[in-house]
Protein backbone atom coordinates (compact mmCIF):
# COMPACT_ATOMS: atom_id res chain seq x y z
CA UNK A 1 0.00 0.00 0.00
CA UNK A 2 1.40 3.08 -1.06
CA UNK A 3 1.82 6.27 1.68
CA UNK A 4 -0.73 8.84 0.67
CA UNK A 5 1.74 11.53 1.57
CA UNK A 6 4.52 10.40 -0.66
CA UNK A 7 4.49 12.68 -3.69
CA UNK A 8 6.96 10.78 -5.56
CA UNK A 9 4.47 7.81 -5.49
CA UNK A 10 0.86 9.17 -4.68
CA UNK A 11 -2.09 6.63 -4.13
CA UNK A 12 -4.03 5.92 -7.47
CA UNK A 13 -7.57 5.56 -6.81
CA UNK A 14 -9.60 4.50 -10.27
CA UNK A 15 -13.18 3.19 -9.78
CA UNK A 16 -14.22 0.71 -11.86
CA UNK A 17 -17.10 0.32 -13.85
CA UNK A 18 -18.32 -3.33 -13.21
CA UNK A 19 -19.92 -4.67 -16.69
CA UNK A 20 -23.30 -6.04 -16.31
CA UNK A 21 -24.61 -9.68 -17.86
CA UNK A 22 -20.59 -11.09 -16.72
CA UNK A 23 -19.30 -12.03 -13.52
CA UNK A 24 -17.34 -10.42 -10.95
CA UNK A 25 -14.14 -12.30 -11.93
CA UNK A 26 -14.71 -11.61 -15.52
CA UNK A 27 -15.22 -8.04 -14.60
CA UNK A 28 -11.71 -7.96 -12.41
CA UNK A 29 -9.51 -9.84 -15.25
CA UNK A 30 -10.54 -7.13 -17.71
CA UNK A 31 -9.70 -4.32 -15.03
CA UNK A 32 -6.30 -6.20 -14.77
CA UNK A 33 -5.39 -5.57 -18.00
CA UNK A 34 -6.29 -1.43 -18.04
CA UNK A 35 -3.13 0.97 -18.42
CA UNK A 36 -2.81 1.60 -14.68
CA UNK A 37 -2.57 -2.33 -13.70
CA UNK A 38 -0.27 -2.73 -16.63
CA UNK A 39 2.24 -0.24 -15.95
CA UNK A 40 2.29 -1.28 -12.62
CA UNK A 41 5.09 -3.59 -11.02
CA UNK A 42 3.55 -4.98 -8.17
CA UNK A 43 3.48 -8.77 -7.05
CA UNK A 44 1.69 -8.31 -3.50
CA UNK A 45 -2.33 -7.25 -3.40
CA UNK A 46 -4.15 -5.88 0.13
CA UNK A 47 -7.93 -7.11 -0.89
CA UNK A 48 -10.34 -5.28 0.69
CA UNK A 49 -13.73 -7.30 0.56
CA UNK A 50 -16.78 -5.55 1.53
CA UNK A 51 -18.64 -8.43 2.15
CA UNK A 52 -21.10 -10.13 4.87
CA UNK A 53 -19.26 -11.12 7.96
CA UNK A 54 -19.76 -12.74 11.61
CA UNK A 55 -17.88 -12.38 14.12
CA UNK A 56 -16.47 -15.31 16.88
CA UNK A 57 -14.85 -15.20 20.19
CA UNK A 58 -11.74 -15.36 20.02
CA UNK A 59 -11.62 -18.13 23.11
CA UNK A 60 -14.17 -19.71 21.00
CA UNK A 61 -12.41 -19.80 17.20
CA UNK A 62 -11.55 -23.01 16.26
CA UNK A 63 -10.31 -22.75 12.38
CA UNK A 64 -11.37 -25.86 11.35
CA UNK A 65 -14.89 -24.89 12.40
CA UNK A 66 -14.93 -21.81 9.78
CA UNK A 67 -16.41 -22.96 7.14
CA UNK A 68 -19.66 -24.76 8.90
CA UNK A 69 -19.83 -21.55 11.17
CA UNK A 70 -19.97 -19.55 7.89
CA UNK A 71 -22.13 -21.52 6.33
CA UNK A 72 -24.47 -22.01 8.62
CA UNK A 73 -24.91 -18.37 8.78
CA UNK A 74 -24.56 -17.08 5.08
CA UNK A 75 -25.67 -20.23 3.17
CA UNK A 76 -23.84 -20.01 -0.36
CA UNK A 77 -26.18 -21.70 -2.46
CA UNK A 78 -24.86 -22.52 -5.73
CA UNK A 79 -21.90 -20.24 -5.05
CA UNK A 80 -18.37 -21.83 -4.93
CA UNK A 81 -16.45 -19.39 -2.26
CA UNK A 82 -13.51 -19.77 0.32
CA UNK A 83 -13.81 -18.69 3.68
CA UNK A 84 -11.30 -16.14 5.10
CA UNK A 85 -10.79 -14.58 8.54
CA UNK A 86 -8.88 -11.80 10.04
CA UNK A 87 -7.81 -11.81 13.95
CA UNK A 88 -9.21 -8.73 15.81
CA UNK A 89 -6.75 -9.46 19.28
CA UNK A 90 -8.00 -5.66 20.47
CA UNK A 91 -11.29 -6.60 20.62
CA UNK A 92 -10.58 -10.55 21.12
CA UNK A 93 -12.80 -11.27 18.37
CA UNK A 94 -12.03 -13.14 15.13
CA UNK A 95 -14.35 -11.84 11.79
CA UNK A 96 -15.25 -14.78 9.38
CA UNK A 97 -15.77 -13.33 5.78
CA UNK A 98 -15.92 -15.38 2.20
CA UNK A 99 -14.70 -14.35 -1.29
CA UNK A 100 -16.22 -15.94 -4.51
CA UNK A 101 -13.36 -19.05 -5.29
CA UNK A 102 -13.40 -17.99 -9.27
CA UNK A 103 -12.53 -13.87 -8.45
CA UNK A 104 -10.10 -15.26 -5.42
CA UNK A 105 -8.12 -17.60 -8.56
CA UNK A 106 -8.05 -14.30 -10.65
CA UNK A 107 -6.45 -12.48 -8.17
CA UNK A 108 -3.87 -15.30 -7.42
CA UNK A 109 -3.11 -15.28 -10.69
CA UNK A 110 -2.68 -11.67 -10.74
CA UNK A 111 0.03 -11.09 -7.59
CA UNK A 112 2.47 -13.55 -5.61
CA UNK A 113 1.48 -12.57 -2.23
CA UNK A 114 -2.34 -11.03 -1.21
CA UNK A 115 -3.79 -10.68 2.03
CA UNK A 116 -7.73 -10.49 2.72
CA UNK A 117 -9.19 -7.94 4.92
CA UNK A 118 -12.86 -7.59 5.44
CA UNK A 119 -13.64 -4.01 5.07
CA UNK A 120 -15.15 -3.62 8.40
CA UNK A 121 -11.92 -4.58 10.10
CA UNK A 122 -10.08 -1.14 10.32
CA UNK A 123 -13.39 0.69 10.65
CA UNK A 124 -13.52 -1.31 14.14
CA UNK A 125 -10.14 -1.38 14.74
CA UNK A 126 -10.09 2.90 14.39
CA UNK A 127 -12.90 3.43 15.93
CA UNK A 128 -12.29 1.17 19.17
CA UNK A 129 -9.39 3.21 19.43
CA UNK A 130 -11.54 6.60 19.37
CA UNK A 131 -14.44 5.52 21.83
CA UNK A 132 -11.79 5.72 25.02
CA UNK A 133 -12.22 9.37 24.43
CA UNK A 134 -13.79 10.69 27.18
CA UNK A 135 -16.43 8.96 29.44
CA UNK A 136 -19.77 8.97 27.36
CA UNK A 137 -20.75 5.50 25.78
CA UNK A 138 -21.15 5.61 22.47
CA UNK A 139 -22.97 3.63 19.31
CA UNK A 140 -21.22 3.43 15.82
CA UNK A 141 -22.77 3.70 12.16
CA UNK A 142 -21.22 3.13 9.09
CA UNK A 143 -23.17 3.73 6.14
CA UNK A 144 -21.47 1.71 2.61
CA UNK A 145 -23.59 0.22 -0.21
CA UNK A 146 -26.87 0.37 1.41
CA UNK A 147 -25.80 -0.99 4.53
CA UNK A 148 -25.49 0.22 7.94
CA UNK A 149 -23.35 -1.24 9.84
CA UNK A 150 -23.81 -0.58 13.39
CA UNK A 151 -21.59 -1.16 16.24
CA UNK A 152 -20.41 -0.45 19.91
CA UNK A 153 -17.75 -1.21 22.50
CA UNK A 154 -17.20 -2.27 25.79
CA UNK A 155 -13.79 -2.15 27.00
CA UNK A 156 -11.95 -4.15 24.83
CA UNK A 157 -15.07 -6.25 23.29
CA UNK A 158 -17.81 -5.70 21.25
CA UNK A 159 -20.83 -4.87 23.35
CA UNK A 160 -23.01 -4.76 20.16
CA UNK A 161 -22.47 -5.52 16.14
CA UNK A 162 -24.91 -5.99 13.30
CA UNK A 163 -25.61 -4.81 9.70
CA UNK A 164 -29.00 -3.66 8.15
CA UNK A 165 -30.28 -3.28 4.79
CA UNK A 166 -30.96 0.94 4.28
CA UNK A 167 -32.42 1.61 0.81
CA UNK A 168 -33.17 5.05 2.31
CA UNK A 169 -32.78 7.78 5.25
CA UNK A 170 -35.96 6.39 7.03
CA UNK A 171 -34.66 3.05 7.64
CA UNK A 172 -31.74 4.34 8.67
CA UNK A 173 -33.34 6.55 11.60
CA UNK A 174 -35.60 3.36 12.64
CA UNK A 175 -32.12 1.25 13.14
CA UNK A 176 -30.17 4.22 14.46
CA UNK A 177 -32.81 4.98 17.45
CA UNK A 178 -33.61 1.08 17.96
CA UNK A 179 -30.28 -0.10 18.52
CA UNK A 180 -30.11 2.84 20.75
CA UNK A 181 -33.10 1.93 22.52
CA UNK A 182 -31.78 -1.70 22.77
CA UNK A 183 -28.74 -0.78 24.33
CA UNK A 184 -30.09 1.64 27.08
CA UNK A 185 -28.37 4.06 25.96
CA UNK A 186 -29.08 7.64 27.52
CA UNK A 187 -30.53 9.92 25.38
CA UNK A 188 -29.14 12.92 27.56
CA UNK A 189 -25.58 12.15 27.84
CA UNK A 190 -24.22 8.99 25.63
CA UNK A 191 -23.10 9.30 22.33
CA UNK A 192 -23.82 8.18 18.85
CA UNK A 193 -21.67 9.07 16.19
CA UNK A 194 -22.29 8.42 12.12
CA UNK A 195 -19.95 8.18 8.87
CA UNK A 196 -19.72 6.85 4.85
CA UNK A 197 -22.13 7.46 2.58
CA UNK A 198 -24.90 8.79 4.84
CA UNK A 199 -28.49 9.21 3.01
CA UNK A 200 -29.84 12.48 3.37
CA UNK A 201 -27.46 13.67 5.98
CA UNK A 202 -29.01 16.88 6.34
CA UNK A 203 -32.27 15.62 6.91
CA UNK A 204 -31.07 12.61 8.91
CA UNK A 205 -28.91 14.31 11.32
CA UNK A 206 -31.47 17.06 11.93
CA UNK A 207 -34.13 13.91 12.86
CA UNK A 208 -31.58 12.19 15.19
CA UNK A 209 -31.10 15.10 17.07
CA UNK A 210 -34.61 15.66 18.22
CA UNK A 211 -34.11 12.45 20.10
CA UNK A 212 -30.61 12.62 21.17
CA UNK A 213 -28.59 15.42 22.65
CA UNK A 214 -25.39 13.86 21.26
CA UNK A 215 -25.66 12.67 17.90
CA UNK A 216 -22.36 13.59 15.57
CA UNK A 217 -21.15 13.04 11.96
CA UNK A 218 -17.28 11.65 11.48
CA UNK A 219 -15.33 14.26 9.35
CA UNK A 220 -12.68 11.93 7.60
CA UNK A 221 -10.54 14.93 7.55
CA UNK A 222 -10.42 15.95 10.47
CA UNK A 223 -10.80 12.17 11.60
CA UNK A 224 -7.55 11.58 9.84
CA UNK A 225 -5.99 15.00 10.81
CA UNK A 226 -5.73 16.33 7.16
CA UNK A 227 -4.39 13.45 5.47
CA UNK A 228 -4.08 14.22 1.83
CA UNK A 229 -5.72 10.78 1.12
CA UNK A 230 -9.25 12.56 2.66
CA UNK A 231 -9.22 14.91 -0.50
CA UNK A 232 -9.82 11.32 -2.83
CA UNK A 233 -12.83 12.06 -4.37
CA UNK A 234 -15.31 9.11 -3.88
CA UNK A 235 -12.69 6.68 -1.97
CA UNK A 236 -15.04 4.74 1.31
CA UNK A 237 -14.13 5.51 4.79
CA UNK A 238 -13.15 1.94 5.38
CA UNK A 239 -10.26 2.30 2.63
CA UNK A 240 -9.29 5.42 4.01
CA UNK A 241 -9.36 3.95 7.56
CA UNK A 242 -7.27 0.60 6.10
CA UNK A 243 -4.47 3.86 3.83
CA UNK A 244 -4.22 6.10 7.34
CA UNK A 245 -4.45 3.41 10.27
CA UNK A 246 -4.09 -0.21 9.00
CA UNK A 247 -5.65 -3.04 10.16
Amino acid sequence: MLDATNTEQPIVYTPYVVKAGITMAVNLRQAFKSDIMIEADVNRADVLLDTPQMLVPIEQFEEDDIKTLFDHAFPAGQEQRIVRYNVLPNLKAVCLFAINKDLNNVINDQFDYVQHIQAMTPVWHHLHQRSFTGHRNKLYGYFHGKRLDLFSFQQNRFKYCNSFEVSHAYDALYFLLYVWKQLHLEAEHDELHIVGDIPEQAWLVEELKRYLRNAYVINPAADFQQSPITEIAGMPYDLMTLIVKGR
